[in-house]
C-alpha cells in the first residue's frame, strides 16, 4: 500500500531572501523550505511519512550510521518546462538504483511509487524555490541511513529516509569547462564484490584522498583504474566517462560491478545511438587513452553526470607524464549530446523516450 504523507507547513524564508538566492543559486548551497522524512522499523515497515519544515535531524551519538556507515543517496533534478510546467528527469530510474543500493548496503527498499510520490510532493510544495534562469533547476537529494542506536556491527533495525531540495544553477556558469584529470595509481575506488555499483556514501568518502592528490598536481578531478590490473579506466570520483574516436565510434567503460550505473550515462547512450553514432560498452585501458590522445585517433573525452551534464576533458596527467587533447574545448559529439539532453529536460524538444515525469500542479 502506498504511503500517505502528513503535511506540516513551514513558515518559509522571506520572499526577498529567497529571490536573492534564486538569482545566483550556485550548486547545493541553499535548500528549500521543506523536506520529506519516512521511518522504517523491522517490526513495522515504512511509516510516519511526513512533509515537514527543513531543519536539523536529532541523532543519538550511538546511532549506527556514525559507526557502521550504512548510508546511501541519489541525485536528480526537476526542470522548469517551456510551457510553464515542471517535470522531473527519470525519477523512476533513480528510484530503481536507490533500491539496488539499499539491497547492497542491507537497507530496506523504499517502494518506487513512494520515492517518486515524495519527490512530487516536495517539488509541488516548494515550487517557489524553482529557479527559472538558463540551465537552472531544482536538485533533489534523497538519502537513507541506519538509525538504530548501538555499536554492534549488523544491519540497522531502524532506518530513516530523507528528501531535500536545493535550487541550482549551471554547474559551470560560463559553459562547460574543460577539465584536467589525474590518474590515481595509489588509490582505488572499488573492487569486485565491493560497493562500486551502489551510490554508497562511503564510496565518495573513499575517493577524497585521491581528489586531494589530483588538486595537489594541479588537476580538477581524478581518474580511477581497476583494482586488479590497474590498467582499465573505470570512472571519475563522481562521473562516468565517454570516449569518441575518429571513426565516429563512441565508447564508454562497460559495467563490471565496480562502476556506478549512471542515469545520465544510460541516457547519453540512447541519444548517441539515436544520432547515428555507434556506441560500444567495453573496457578502455589507460594506455589506449594516452595513445589515442597523442595520435589524434581519440578526438573527444568527456565525463557525464546529473550535476554537470557533460564536461569535456582536456588533459590527462599521471606520475611522470601528461597528454593533452587536440581540441581543448567541448567537441562536436559531446556538444550535440549535451544540447539534445538539455532540450529534452527543459521541454524544448519531444520526449521520445518517456523520460520526463510531469509534476501535477493542479492543487496549487
Amino acid at each position: 500500500m502506498a504511503l500517505s504523507f502528513t503535511v506540516e507547513p513551514a513558515a518559509g524564508v522571506e520572499p526577498a531572501r529567497r529571490e536573492a538566492i534564486l538569482a545566483e543559486p550556485g550548486f547545493g548551497q541553499a535548500f528549500s523550505d521543506h523536506m520529506v522524512t519516512v521511518v522504517w522499523q523491522a517490526a513495522k515497515g515504512w511509516h510516519d511519512a511526513m512533509l515537514r519544515p527543513y531543519g536539523p535531524l536529532s541523532l543519538d551519538p550511538g546511532t549506527t550510521v556514525f559507526h557502521n556507515g550504512q548510508a546511501i543517496f541519489e541525485g536528480f533534478k526537476a526542470y522548469p518546462q517551456a510551457d510553464g510546467g515542471v517535470a522531473m528527469f527519470r525519477p523512476d530510474a533513480n528510484a530503481a538504483r536507490f533500491a539496488r543500493s539499499a539491497e547492497r548496503l542491507a537497507l530496506p527498499a523504499l517502494p518506487a511509487e513512494d520515492f517518486v510520490a515524495a519527490a512530487d510532493l516536495l517539488v509541488r510544495t516548494d515550487l517557489a524555490w524553482m529557479p527559472r534562469g538558463e540551465e537552472m533547476s531544482l536538485y533533489l537529494r534523497p538519502f537513507m541511513f541506519g538509525t538504530t542506536v548501538g555499536l554492534t556491527v549488523r544491519p540497522a533495525a531502524d532506518v530513516t529516509f530523507v528528501l531535500i531540495a536545493s535550487p541550482v544553477g549551471a554547474y559551470f556558469a560560463s559553459g562547460p569547462k574543460p577539465l584536467s584529470m589525474w590518474v590515481s595509481e595509489k588509490f582505488s575506488r572499488a573492487a569486485p564484490g565491493g560497493t562500486g555499483a551502489a551510490k554508497f556514501a562511503g564510496n565518495y568518502a573513499g575517493s577524497l584522498a585521491s581528489v586531494r592528490e589530483a588538486y595537489d598536481h594541479g588537476c580538477d578531478q581524478v581518474v580511477f583504474l581497476d583494482v586488479v590490473e590497474h590498467r582499465w579506466v573505470e570512472e571519475l570520483g563522481g562521473m562516468n566517462l565517454f570516449f569518441v574516436f575518429d571513426d565516429g565510434t563512441v565508447v564508454t567503460p562497460e559495467l563490471t560491478g565496480t562502476i556506478l550505473e549512471g542515469v545520465t550515462r544510460d541516457s547519453l547512450i540512447t541519444l548517441a545511438r539515436g544520432q547515428g553514432f555507434t556506441v560500444v560498452e567495453r573496457k578502455v585501458s589507460i594506455d589506449e587513452w594516452r595513445d589515442g590522445a597523442r595520435t589524434g585517433r581519440l578526438t573527444e573525452v568527456f565525463a557525464c553526470g546529473t550535476a554537470a551534464v557533460i564536461t569535456p576533458i582536456r588533459q590527462l596527467r599521471w606520475a611522470g607524464g601528461e597528454v593533452t587533447m587536440a581540441s581543448g574545448d567541448i567537441g562536436p559529439c559531446s556538444a550535440s549530446l549535451r544540447s539534445a539532453l538539455l532540450d529534452i529536460q527543459y521541454g524544448r524538444s519531444a520526449d521520445l523516450n518517456g523520460w520526463m515525469h510531469r509534476v501535477s500542479l493542479k492543487d496549487l
